[in-house]
C-alpha cells in the first residue's frame, strides 16, 4: 500500500505555484534560454526571499531548471556579512548551486539618498553574478505587500500613471514572481517548511518612508476601509501598468512621425501633435526632453511647454531643465541649455517666460 503524503501547506503551494507560472510564462527569459536555464535567487534571508528560494529548490528537484542564489551584503548594518553568510548557508542546505556572497559599496552621498543607493547597488551585483554564471532570470520576491507601498509612494510623489503602476513583474531578465502573493504567505510557507528567515531592523525603522507606509497608512486602511486595500492596490498598479504601457507605445508611433532633426536640436511638428490628446502630447514633450537632453520635466514645465501648442500668443522661449524650448511657426523647438542656463534654473532663478 502506498503510504499517503501529507497535505501540503497552502502557503507553500501558492508560492510554488506563482513561481510556477512565472517560469512558464511564453514570454519569460527563462523560458526561451536552454534547455536546463539557470535563475538566481535574489536572497536576504528574509521570509520572503527564503520561502521563493525554497519554492526554487523543489522546481529544481521536479526537473526542468537549475536554480542558485546571491546575497548582496550592502554592508550598511554591524553584522551583516555573518546575515549574509548565514542566508548563503540556508541556500545551500536548500540546494541552491551556485551560491553567491557579494559585498558592494553603497554610495552613501548619493543625492537620491542610501535607499536609492543600496537599490542600485544590489541590481548591478546581481546583474554581474547573472553574467558571471551565464543565468537566464533573477528571481527576486517582492510581494503583494511590497507592492501597495509601492503605489502608495507613487501616488504621494504625483507623478503620473508610470508611477503608480509599482514593480513590474519582470523587467529584462529580472523576475518577480511573488507580486500577487502577500507577506503573510511567505511567512506562513517559512514557518510551514521549518525555515528561519531573517528580520531586516531596517524594516521597522520608520525613517525609510517605505516603513511608514507599511506601518502606519497601510493598517489604516485596512482598518477603515476594509480588509483588502492592500490587493486593491496591487490591481490597481496592473491596470495603471497595462495603461501606461499602451499610451507609451502610441507614443513611440507619434515620435516616429512627428519628431525631426532641427539644426540647433529637435523639432516637433504642431498640427500633428496638436490633434493627440493631452496624455499623449505630454508623454511626447517628456519623452523628448529625457531622451534628448537627460532632463526629466515636472508637471509644471510640461504644461508651459503644451501651451506653446495648445494656447500660443506670441510667447517667449522656455527655459526648462537641461533644454531651451521655442516655438518656432509650425515646430516646437527644443535646444540644449546653455551651462549659464542650466545653472540658473538649478537655483531657480529662469521661471518659464510667457
Amino acid at each position: 500500500m502506498t503510504p499517503r503524503l501529507p497535505p501540503l501547506d497552502p502557503a507553500v503551494a501558492e508560492i510554488r505555484l506563482a513561481l510556477r507560472r512565472a517560469l512558464g510564462s511564453g514570454e519569460s527569459a527563462v523560458a526561451r534560454r536552454s534547455d536546463v536555464p539557470l535563475a538566481l535567487v535574489a536572497l536576504s534571508g528574509g521570509a520572503d526571499s527564503l520561502a521563493l528560494a525554497a519554492a526554487a529548490a523543489h522546481e529544481a528537484r521536479a526537473g526542468g531548471h537549475r536554480f542558485g542564489a546571491e546575497v548582496v551584503d550592502h554592508g550598511l548594518q554591524e553584522g551583516s556579512a555573518d546575515v549574509a553568510e548565514r542566508a548563503a548557508g540556508q541556500a545551500r542546505a536548500l540546494g541552491l548551486d551556485p551560491v553567491l556572497v557579494r559585498p558592494v559599496d553603497v554610495d552613501a552621498a548619493d543625492p537620491d539618498g542610501p535607499e536609492a543607493a543600496a537599490r542600485r547597488a544590489r541590481y548591478a551585483a546581481l546583474e554581474a553574478a547573472a553574467d558571471e554564471t551565464g543565468a537566464a532570470a533573477i528571481l527576486t520576491a517582492h510581494t503583494r505587500d511590497d507592492q501597495a507601498e509601492q503605489v502608495l509612494l507613487g501616488l504621494s510623489r504625483g507623478s503620473g500613471t508610470r508611477s503608480i503602476a509599482g514593480i513590474p513583474p519582470r523587467r529584462g531578465r529580472i523576475l518577480r514572481p511573488l507580486l500577487g502573493v502577500p507577506r503573510s504567505s511567505t511567512e506562513a510557507a517559512c514557518a510551514a517548511q521549518g525555515l528561519d528567515p531573517w528580520t531586516d531592523p531596517q524594516n521597522a525603522d520608520p525613517a525609510f518612508a517605505r516603513v511608514r507606509a507599511r506601518i502606519s497608512v497601510l493598517p489604516v486602511l485596512e482598518r477603515e476601509l476594509g480588509p483588502g486595500a492592500a490587493a486593491a492596490l496591487a490591481r490597481s498598479a496592473e491596470q495603471a501598468r497595462e495603461d501606461a504601457d499602451a499610451l507609451d507605445g502610441m507614443v513611440d508611433e507619434c515620435i516616429e512621425e512627428l519628431v525631426e532633426f532641427a539644426e540647433a536640436g529637435i523639432a516637433v511638428l504642431i498640427p500633428a501633435l496638436a490633434a493627440n490628446p493631452a496624455a499623449i502630447r505630454h508623454r511626447v514633450i517628456r519623452r523628448v526632453a529625457r531622451d534628448e537632453f537627460g532632463a526629466l520635466l515636472s508637471r509644471t514645465h510640461t504644461l508651459e511647454i503644451d501651451r506653446l501648442i495648445t494656447e500660443w500668443r506670441g510667447q517667449g522661449p522656455l527655459t526648462v531643465p537641461g533644454a531651451t524650448v521655442v516655438r518656432a511657426g509650425e515646430r516646437l523647438v527644443f535646444t540644449a541649455a546653455t551651462p549659464f542656463e542650466r545653472e540658473q534654473e538649478s537655483h531657480g532663478r529662469v521661471p518659464p517666460r510667457r
